[in-house]
């Protein structure tokens, strides 16, 4: 009884510590990475976790939610912000400058293995100056699992579902009036979808689009900062074992649990690249990639391999564009923003110093100032506001 009970111990923490590594992945890291030995005990750690959990603000905004439906019927869970008539001009000075917001809608869609709250702090620098829609993507955050991805007859994710995903929340949450899209990471590759597979609704709706820390094709070379042996190892492997985990989604989830500090160290490397990260922000981050189960992580995997939307950049030639990211991501490469701009020669190029993938949460203030600019140059916000020439000290104009 004792050696059975060792031998099922032993075999969800192996699950476990791959699935740690293969959650991370879901995030932009790639197993095989050395975590630093940690000095405090596991309880001590766990305490701090929760009271992180209990006291951390961030996540904690709500807007007015809705519900679109996806065309195979998956529920896609939405929240507006709408604009406050009593906003405070002061407060609109600040941001944008001189007058009131236009009737412009800012649509956020969120990256892998996150949710709508990634974009906590533009969220609440921009609450009630404008029109906001916040949504979290199939089989993430409050939305549905995908109603295609379930059953004997399951189809794979694409990046062009996503596309299409995302025209179903907007002909429901902003049926009318000029758009601004801001994607991270594969929310920006959802924006390229949309664009890909509907131009002329672009063409007549979005006058402005924000991509952060994302791709346009070439995701299989990305080496997450490993040897390329390593990288090549993991990209043989990883499939089967994505399948692996998925079928053992119970025992898989159990282990994530138990490797926690693994986890949380993983979490860390791969989304930020200051050493002086808030804690509660780090703990923030760690809680959204952990509540993606691991099914999701195995059904949305190969999609990144095959995404290639380098031609509908063009559908954006002829708008404002920032293209912004940290200069030591190592999911999405700072590189491969520089290549999304070069298809988009006025596009504004932002590359943060000090920054990592999750970059709006590590310098949201680089990130928030970019985006107002966007919107003042998008005519979100008619009058004078911070050009897009200015250059802030936390982050620099390529």
């Amino acid at each position: 009884m004792g050696e059975s009970s060792g031998s099922g111990t032993s075999s969800w923490r192996r699950a476990g510590f791959a699935g740690a590594a293969i959650g991370v992945l879901a995030a932009g890291a790639a197993a095989g990475v050395a975590v630093e030995r940690l000095t405090v005990g596991r309880s001590v750690r766990q305490k701090a976790r929760l009271a992180l959990d209990a006291t951390g603000p961030y996540g904690s905004l709500r807007g007015t939610s809705g519900r679109a439906l996806a065309e195979d019927s998956t529920v896609l869970y939405y929240e507006v912000d709408e604009v406050e008539a009593d906003t405070p001009p002061a407060r609109r000075r600040r941001l944008f400058g001189r007058k009131d917001p236009a009737p412009v809608t800012v649509v956020f869609s969120h990256g892998y293995c996150l949710n709508q709250d990634s974009w906590h702090f533009q969220r609440a620098a921009l609450r009630g100056l404008v029109r906001t829609v916040h949504w979290d993507q199939r089989s993430h955050g409050r939305s549905g699992h995908g109603v295609a991805q379930s059953g004997p007859d399951a189809v794979p994710v694409s990046i062009d579902l996503l596309g299409r995903d995302l025209k179903a929340v907007l002909d429901v949450a902003a049926p009318e009036g000029p758009l601004v899209l801001v994607g991270h990471s594969m929310g920006g590759m959802t924006v390229m979808a949309l664009a890909e597979q509907y131009p002329d609704f672009v063409r007549d709706r979005v006058v402005g689009v924000a991509l952060v820390g994302t791709s346009a094709g070439k995701l299989a070379e990305v080496s997450y900062g490993l040897p390329l042996a390593g990288v090549n190892a993991v990209r043989r492997v990883l499939p089967g074992v994505l399948k692996a985990l998925g079928s053992q989604a119970e025992l898989v989830e159990r282990g994530r649990r138990a490797t926690a500090d693994l986890f949380a160290g993983l979490i860390k490397k791969y989304s930020f690249s200051s050493k002086d990260v808030d804690p509660a922000v780090a703990r923030f981050a760690e809680r959204m990639i952990e509540a993606t189960p691991i099914d999701v992580v195995a059904e949305f995997y190969p999609a990144f391999a095959e995404h290639d939307k380098a031609a509908a950049l063009a559908a954006f030639a002829d708008m404002p564009v920032l293209a912004l990211a940290g200069d030591n991501d190592l999911v999405t490469p700072s590189s491969h923003t520089e290549a999304v701009a070069g298809l988009l020669p006025d596009a504004e190029l932002v590359i943060v110093p000090d920054g990592g993938h999750l970059v709006m949460l590590e310098h949201p203030e680089a990130v928030t100032d970019r985006l107002a600019d966007l919107l003042v140059r998008a005519g979100a916000v008619p009058g004078q506001g911070p050009g897009p020439a200015t250059v802030r000290t936390d982050a620099r104009k390529s």
